[in-house]
């Protein structure tokens, strides 16, 4: 009998039983991953047409969950149970190895704080002049207002803002399904008229995988993740960590692309080009055109709320990372460097959203690719080499498919740079 075909132990059973625990490890995962990129992705993925989007829709639950299993398998093949991912890379490739992976977390995470300065100055903005009918506020006020009072919020009330955002995830996701909900008497068939160009679809679904990427990531929690499951149930975590988060992928994707589908069947390509160029959210967008109350006001407010909370996150995600790059490189006490840091991301998060480049081009080009090297390539790549995660491999199949989406995202950003 081979070992596929082998029964379970009665303690393998038992650890392979979902309990409440895990569904809330599913809804932890699924929150981490459902910010502001979920508001772009309508934009982007419904840009090429419907097919393209079909397409995506079918990839995309294969490489969340291959990518975030194998991360968390990569974390598992560590000595120390209370090892996190940078600590596994020393393990596993010595301080050269964590120090790469350090700059490539920091450049990860801090492209995204760029994002939300960018994208929430975009949306009030929107908000202010078309709901509430003020004229503009000059872009270099407006944006340091924001920028400046979230980051008081972080840095005076962080741990009310931490539960703040943490609370928000469940509102948020119950307000976007019922949008999508509400959407669908308005779904046309604008998108199914449009004549697929066959011969164009590849290019398409490649250079929307980077958004993919970013939209359902949720690697930020699987060093914790992980480590809880390795404490509770030791050398059988494995089996834990690769059901969550596959319930977690599944949950994700359903979600997520009902409501992108939703928000796509209930425009046409060229709506969805003026959001584009606008530069908001798909929401504001809907917003300014739909002429119901409830979604002109509830539309910003949603976007609003995701992008504060992800803001709040990855804020001091980048602070954290930049301090810690700096720390082990400079004689200066650490409140100094906290304080250059916090200054440095601020100002440089106020610039940029003065200038306001687009954000869907800042997600592909910044966020992305330092994700997929983290998440889709790093974890096939210790397989492949580490002896420590031989017993953690996936099959040659999953490897390959893992590297490639994660190639994909990085060369089609590299691609995009040529056009």
């Amino acid at each position: 009998m081979s070992t596929i075909e082998k029964p379970l132990s009665i303690a393998e059973t038992s650890v392979s039983k979902w309990t409440y625990k895990d569904f809330t490890w599913v809804l932890s995962l699924f929150g981490t991953a459902v910010g502001a990129g979920v508001l772009f992705l309508p934009i982007k993925a419904g840009a090429g047409g419907f097919w393209p989007l079909v397409i995506l829709a079918l990839l995309a639950t294969p490489m969340i969950w291959l990518a975030h299993k194998g991360l968390a398998r990569f974390v598992l093949s560590a000595k120390n149970p209370n090892a996190d991912i940078t600590d596994t890379v020393e393990e596993h490739f010595g301080k050269v190895g964590a120090n790469i992976i350090t700059f490539a977390y920091f450049f990860a995470i801090y492209p995204i704080v760029l994002i939300y300065g960018v994208g929430i100055t975009n949306t009030v903005d929107s908000f202010l002049v078309n709901q509430i009918g003020w004229a503009p506020i000059p872009r270099w006020l407006l944006s340091g207002v924001l920028i400046f009072a979230m980051t008081a919020g972080v840095v005076f009330g962080r741990d009310l803002m931490l539960k703040l955002t943490s609370l928000m995830v469940y509102p948020l996701v119950f307000i976007l399904l019922a949008l999508s909900l509400y959407l669908i008497p308005e779904w046309n068939t604008s998108m199914l008229d449009v004549a697929p160009d066959w011969a164009a679809l590849p290019t398409v679904v490649w250079m929307a995988i980077p958004l993919i990427v970013f939209s359902f990531n949720h690697s930020p929690i699987i060093s914790q993740f992980t480590k809880d499951q390795r404490q509770q149930f030791g050398d059988k975590a494995i089996i834990k960590t690769d059901m969550i988060t596959g319930g977690a992928a599944i949950m994700l994707t359903g979600f997520v692309m009902f409501f992108v589908f939703s928000v796509v069947l209930s425009l046409n390509p060229a709506e969805l080009e003026i959001a584009k160029r606008e530069n908001i959210s798909v929401l504001s967008h809907i917003a300014n055109i739909n002429p119901s109350p409830i979604i002109s006001y509830l539309g910003p407010i949603v976007a609003f709320a995701a992008i504060v909370s992800s803001y709040f996150g990855h804020f001091l995600g980048a602070h954290e990372g930049l301090v810690g790059l700096i720390k082990s490189r400079s004689s200066f006490s650490v409140k100094k460097i906290e304080l250059a840091s916090m200054l440095f991301i601020v100002l440089t998060t106020w610039i940029v959203t003065i200038r306001n480049p687009s954000i869907l081009g800042m997600i592909e080009t910044m966020g992305a690719p330092m994700i997929a090297a983290i998440l889709f390539i790093l974890p096939v790549v210790a397989m492949r080499i580490v002896p420590a995660m031989k017993k953690f491999s996936t099959s040659k199949l999953a490897q390959a498919f893992t590297l490639l989406c994660g190639l994909a995202s990085i060369t089609s950003v590299i691609y995009g740079a040529f056009l």
